[in-house]
């Protein structure tokens, strides 16, 4: 029986879709103004078109092909083997859902893995997602989020699988689950000898390396392997790397296939088609990711409950701001930090992207808000070491210390890592 799924049903699932080029296409965008996309041969600046040699070239979009696009690549190696994927309302080629065309092409998918926020995208942050049935497809879910702190999945799912195949969009941030959900499954391919296939999409985080590597006394569901923060790798770079750096289970290996994008490079600005998670957006707030997520250990509001998730920070008790705005539950932030409560801060709806990739990790937001606030080491949770990575950034807020001067102590991190990660890269810096 043919599968079609409308890609409407999925959208509305995600709270939001993100305007920008739309995956394998011709079109072209201005990425600094974030408008929707004008048919080529024209881009759109400032809300109007015009001809793309007009458009500067830090505008302009490639024809990228993400992995699973390329079925000739991987789908006659599927055949005749029972397939397990991970994806999740991001896994869109064409409009359709990665199962569909695999089902419709004659692949057996017998089981699918559900990440964060679920199969389908829906889920709020940390909520536990149960495994069960795919209505559209029928097929099994196995959740590997669902609040039992087990990573591996049943011996019982594993027997009915030959591969796994992952299809997923990740934005590139170490704390940003999706890639621990991948690690998981590639521990379990070890333990059960199966084999491992990654459908590689870009990264809309991938033109720069930032943030301290992960002390891995530190380890847990937001970070999962010795990265920075900012690792500037698709997710089947990064596949690779912890394959050859044995950072797998006892330091196994796994047969690992990765079926790389076509057209894109470290420096290509991919605006995403689809937001990956309910509460990222907008590219803008994609951008601001890797400077506001640490506010998730403190008080803080940054936007959840409101239009602008991660493009906002504000306390009920911060003084001296004209901008307010009061967190709601709504799909996707059930119950967000400062719950109907008005809180005064910041808004960063206008700072300006370039201005925001620029910048890199920028912790003074965090530290505006604990001058603040003045609430002294109770501003932060233990949370806030599993995030940044390292149990002494904390300490250099609380004695004063700039922005600036708490970044130039990862700066070796960042070059080590660079040289590290450098066997592994697909694409071209």
């Amino acid at each position: 029986m043919k599968i079609v799924r409308n890609i409407a049903t999925l959208v509305a699932l995600t709270v939001g879709i993100l305007s920008g080029c739309a995956q394998g296409n011709s079109k072209t965008c201005c990425t600094q103004s974030a408008k929707v996309c004008c048919d080529t041969p024209n881009a759109c600046v400032n809300d109007t078109c015009v001809p793309v040699a007009e458009c500067p070239d830090a505008c302009k979009c490639t024809n990228i092909k993400v992995g699973a696009s390329r079925f000739d690549a991987y789908v006659p190696a599927l055949k005749g083997k029972r397939v397990a994927l991970m994806s999740n309302h991001t896994g869109i080629v064409d409009g359709r859902h990665t199962v569909d065309h695999l089902l419709e092409q004659g692949v057996n998918v017998t089981t699918l893995f559900s990440p964060e926020h679920g199969f389908r995208g829906a889920a709020d942050a940390g909520e536990h997602v149960s495994s069960g049935v795919d209505g559209p497809t029928g097929l099994p879910i196995a959740s590997l989020y669902d609040g039992t702190g087990k990573r591996m999945p049943s011996k019982e799912v594993m027997d009915n699988i030959d591969v796994i195949v992952v299809d997923i969009q990740d934005v590139g941030l170490r704390y940003y689950t999706y890639y621990c959900t991948m690690v998981d499954l590639m521990n379990a391919a070890a333990k059960y000898g199966k084999e491992f296939v990654v459908l590689d999409r870009p990264n809309p985080n991938g033109m720069y390396v930032d943030g301290p590597i992960l002390d891995m006394k530190y380890e847990s569901g937001v970070g999962r392997l010795p990265i920075p923060i900012v690792h500037g790798m698709t997710l089947g770079e990064l596949a690779q790397m912890a394959n050859g750096e044995g950072w797998l289970a006892e330091g196994a290996k796994i047969p690992l296939t990765v079926v790389p994008c076509e057209g894109y490079t470290h420096q290509s600005r991919y605006e995403l088609p689809i937001a990956p998670s309910p509460n990222l957006r907008t590219m803008r707030a994609i951008y601001l990711y890797p400077s506001t997520c640490y506010f998730e250990a403190t008080p803080v509001s940054l936007g959840r409950g409101t239009d602008f998730p991660f493009e906002a920070y504000g306390h009920p008790d911060m003084k001296g701001r004209d901008f307010t705005f009061t967190p709601r539950s709504v799909p996707g932030a059930k119950n967000p930090p400062q719950l109907d409560k008005l809180c005064y801060g910041v808004d960063l709806r206008g700072v300006d992207p370039d201005a925001a990739i620029a910048a890199g990790i920028n912790l003074e937001y965090l530290i505006d808000a604990y001058r603040d606030l003045g609430m002294g080491d109770s501003f932060f949770r233990s949370f806030f070491e599993k995030l940044i990575g390292r149990g002494d950034i904390r300490g250099m807020i609380e004695k004063g210390m700039s922005a600036d001067e708490i970044k130039a102590t990862w700066a070796d991190d960042v070059v080590a890592f660079r040289r590290q990660r450098a066997p592994y890269l697909l694409y071209a810096e």
